[in-house]
């Protein structure tokens, strides 16, 4: 009889070639930006993986691509140099999946699992999503926008009807978005249509019109995006942050620009608003519809159903600390930025103690916790004014949305100085 052969041996991530562990850190990085992570923390990222796997790597990202290039001579075997360039989409943040990735970079450097299953769990990521979550998705901007318009304390018509709106605008980004062509103008697109959908629901119904408008398009305003770009830009990723910072503006231009046209065709057709009487919501209407929009944003990150109880939370503490500051200082300007800034603060510490503790992406709590907290809206308000001639409300806007802007970074850079990240992610 033949004894029985042996297993292999495992391999140690150096003894794998050079090749297989080049391409390894190239998926990362693919899908890490694919993903939403921000230009610092994705070239961070890769850097120490690839250190850790015997690679000397330099990692230069963008919005809309990553160049990734790989030094020789390491390792027991060397390597050639290799230099890859990778033209990317803007991307999307994808919470369930960025921490499917961040779990199997972890398996893969811990040895729990070899290097050819983490590629392959990487690849499977890549699968598109089931018609069922974009419908969800859909509808997730309906009840978003809806939400906003509780959080601004507007009529139930005006919720019923912010409401009905989101649900059609993400009815058409969901269908809109596999189509090149047609997604370049997607933002414009949207824009006319709820404000012309809204416009000719106030010729019967009593609306707010801007804040019909403004909470229906609230999921597609560029606030996260402009945010990132200025974080960027204060780290001094210059060329990212300028390049991201440039796609906001394009963003708010099509939004702008797409509401404008909408409003003025509404008056060439004489299409009159019926008065809106104003209208007492009860004071708890606020915070169902933060529950709500909290839930709301748990499906839009696309976060696991066992993560939506932590991005609630997130949600409710980023815009509870921002509230009760207001409400202590009264609703002044200073009041309202010096609550976003120790709402930033609380919100990056928790997310930097989470991450420490639980060993996973802070990510979880840093992006749902300042999502109420970024100056979206008020941009497109500033925009919308300037592009309606209307100079001096718009600059008004303006410098309000700097202050928040300002305050919102002040919070997250001391918040980290006070909790350092010690995870990327």
């Amino acid at each position: 009889m033949h004894a029985p052969a042996s297993p292999e041996p495992a391999l140690a991530l150096t003894d794998y070639s050079f090749t297989a562990r080049s391409e390894f850190v190239i998926d990362l990085a693919r899908r890490l930006h694919a993903y939403g992570t921000t230009t610092p923390r994705l070239e961070a990222a890769v850097i120490l993986v690839a250190r850790m796997m015997g690679l000397r790597c330099e990692v230069w990202a963008n919005p809309t691509g990553i160049i990734v290039s790989f030094g020789g001579n390491l390792g027991p075997e060397g390597g050639p140099e290799n230099t890859r360039v990778l033209r990317m989409e803007p991307g999307e943040v994808d919470l369930s999946k960025l921490c499917a990735v961040d779990a199997i970079a972890e398996d893969v450097l811990a040895d729990r699992i070899d290097l050819p299953t983490g590629v392959a769990a990487l690849r499977a990521l890549d699968a598109p999503p089931r018609w069922r979550e974009q419908m969800l998705s859909a509808s997730c901007f309906g009840l978003a926008a809806a939400s906003v318009a509780g959080l601004l304390r507007a009529s139930w018509v005006d919720l019923a009807v912010a409401g009905a709106i989101g649900t059609v605008i993400g009815t058409l980004y969901v269908l809109g978005a596999s189509r090149p062509r047609l997604s370049e103008s997607l933002d414009a697109l949207a824009a006319l249509v709820a404000a012309v959908l809204a416009m000719l629901l106030a010729t019967v119904l009593p609306l707010s019109l801007t804040t019909v408008i403004v909470a229906s398009l609230i999921v597609l305003m560029p606030g996260m995006m402009l945010t990132n770009a200025v974080a960027e830009l204060t780290s001094n990723n210059l060329i990212s942050g300028t390049a991201r910072f440039a796609g906001a503006m394009t963003t708010l231009l099509k939004l702008g620009f797409g509401t404008v046209a909408a409003v003025q065709t509404a008056r060439l057709v004489g299409w009159e608003p019926v008065p809106a009487p104003p209208e007492t919501v009860p004071a708890w209407t606020e915070w169902a519809a933060l529950g709500a929009g909290a839930i709301a944003f748990a499906v839009l990150f696309k976060a696991a159903r066992r993560d939506w109880p932590l991005v609630i939370f997130a949600v409710a503490l980023g815009y509870g600390v921002t509230r009760g500051v207001g409400s202590v200082l009264e609703t002044s300007l200073q009041g309202f930025a010096f609550g976003v800034f120790l709402a930033a603060i609380a919100v990056t510490v928790v997310s930097n103690v989470y991450a420490r503790w639980f060993n996973r992406p802070g990510a979880l709590i840093r992006v749902p916790g300042i999502i109420l907290l970024v100056p979206g809206s008020t941009s497109f308000r500033s925009l919308a004014f300037v592009l309606d001639n209307d100079l001096t409300l718009g600059m008004d806007t303006a410098v309000a949305l700097l202050n928040a802007l300002v305050a919102l970074m002040g919070g997250l850079m001391l918040g980290n100085l006070m909790i350092p990240a010690r995870r990327n992610l």
